[in-house]
């Protein structure tokens, strides 16, 4: 099984899907004059500032709290877990690629948020629904590829980044550091999952408004830390991660040794594991925004894949270089956990930043999934579809803790794989409507300040 799946795997992330993947980026970002360089300030702001349009705007939850619901599905286990995982397969030098793919994803980010708020409807719940497959029906006019995506979405909600990967990284951190047994962890997180997933998007968004900020913070701060212990490391950790992207890395330690494709490929698919841009998801819930203006709720959905990407993996990626626990015989969780035990070593305070932050990454993942989940399944059966499928994925977070690792980021990797596909064509085929709409905002934008300036004159 392993064998098929690992050919599978092999066959997905090949060439065709990473050239994909970051050609899309980097056609986006040359169209958009980049945007998500000139435009970052901007839209950071946009995170703290509220615009008065926005309460008369359409949607669920503010512009914030999608963003939070979308953070909490990105900030998870790739953080931690997939970040260590593309570096002790493919080097150092994965890290490197994993800022490549994040640098374009960011475009990528950027216009599938917009395009979400520009075809959402609503559903006969009188909820906001909208995402790729909206605007691959609604934009490109193609239904099929639409109910594919849906179809390959349910599959990365149940089977993929939502449910085992989350709930396996979960159980053995909690069984390791903290001494809990698999059940328990098990049948706590059933429980926990069933209350917040079961109030739809308002609880989960509450949820994740309270818990993502604070684990993000947490996580940092510990990160940081390691790294002014030892500052001395970094610049030589900084050459080292830039230079094993272009060349062989030899074996040393535990570890075995990589090419360059191999960097190449590991950084790209835990990028787009970690932030998902053009995987498809966020959009989800960028839809729910309360907004007027689908290129504000673009702008703000592009932060996600930097702070995801560019903040908290990077510091997870440094503090495994610099502290030489990349070349150990640990891997996935145990790794970083190892990492930060080196770099925090009084009562082992080190090791339990990274336990805490894992439980609270993985839980909101978790959340933010079934989300997801749900409105793919909603858009294929209509809402009568939506308690089944909350009920089957709550059975599924209760069987993932029992799980291998190995076959459970194989699965992972390959049904993320197939739900790119779709919403990539889709981004390329809109391409035009994400530029026209870019345009006008800057430049309605434009006025307003030429307009506030003179009314101040």
């Amino acid at each position: 099984m392993m064998n098929f799946l690992n050919t599978l795997n092999g066959w997905v992330w090949g060439p065709p899907l990473l050239i994909l993947l970051v050609g899309t980026g980097i056609y986006l970002t040359i169209r958009l004059g980049l945007l998500q360089v000139i435009k970052l300030p901007l839209a950071l702001r946009y995170l703290f500032v509220k615009d008065e349009d926005d309460d008369s705007g359409e949607g669920d939850v503010s512009s914030f709290a999608a963003l939070c619901t979308a953070l909490s599905a990105t900030i998870g286990t790739g953080n931690i877990v997939g970040v260590a995982t593309a570096i002790k397969t493919g080097g150092p030098g994965a890290l490197f690629w994993m800022w490549v793919a994040a640098f374009f994803g960011m475009a990528t980010k950027y216009a599938e948020g917009l395009l979400a708020v520009k075809y959402r409807v609503v559903d006969e719940n009188g909820q906001m629904s909208g995402g790729p497959m909206y605007y691959i029906e609604k934009g490109l006019g193609n239904k099929w590829l639409a109910k594919l995506f849906a179809l390959f979405g349910i599959f990365v909600a149940c089977f993929g980044i939502g449910t085992f990967a989350q709930v396996q990284s979960i159980s053995t951190a909690a069984k390791d550091s903290l001494h809990v047994p698999i059940w328990i962890t098990a049948i706590i997180l059933t429980l926990l999952v069933a209350m917040v997933t079961l109030g739809g998007i308002k609880t989960i968004s509450k949820a994740s408004e309270l818990i993502v900020p604070f684990m993000a913070i947490f996580y940092i701060v510990g990160g940081v830390i390691i790294l002014i212990f030892n500052a001395s490391a970094i610049p030589e950790a900084v050459v080292l991660i830039i230079k094993s992207a272009f060349t062989t890395t030899a074996a040393v330690g535990g570890f075995l040794g990589s090419t360059v494709m191999m960097a190449i490929k590991n950084g790209i698919a835990r990028g787009v594991f970690s932030n998902e841009s053009g995987l498809g998801s966020a959009p989800i819930a960028a839809a729910a925004a309360k907004t007027k203006s689908c290129v504000r709720q673009g702008l703000i959905s592009m932060t996600g894949t930097f702070i995801d990407t560019i903040i908290v993996c990077t510091m997870t990626g440094l503090v495994l270089v610099v502290t030489g626990a990349w070349s150990s015989e640990f891997e996935g969780a145990a790794l970083t956990n190892y990492a930060f035990r080196m770099g925090l070593p009084v009562a082992g305070i080190g090791q339990y930043i990274v336990t805490i932050g894992l439980i609270f990454f993985a839980f909101t993942t978790i959340l933010g999934w079934n989300y997801y989940g749900e409105r793919c399944v909603e858009y294929l059966f209509g809402v009568k579809g939506i308690k089944p499928y909350r009920l089957i994925y709550i059975v599924l977070v209760g069987i993932g803790a029992f799980l291998k690792l190995d076959m459970i980021w194989t699965l992972a990797d390959i049904v993320n794989g197939i739900m790119a596909i779709p919403n990539l064509i889709g981004l390329i085929g809109l391409s035009g409507v994400v530029i026209n709409e870019t345009k006008m905002y800057f430049a309605l934008l434009k006025k307003r300040e030429l307009k506030a300036v003179d009314y101040a004159k």
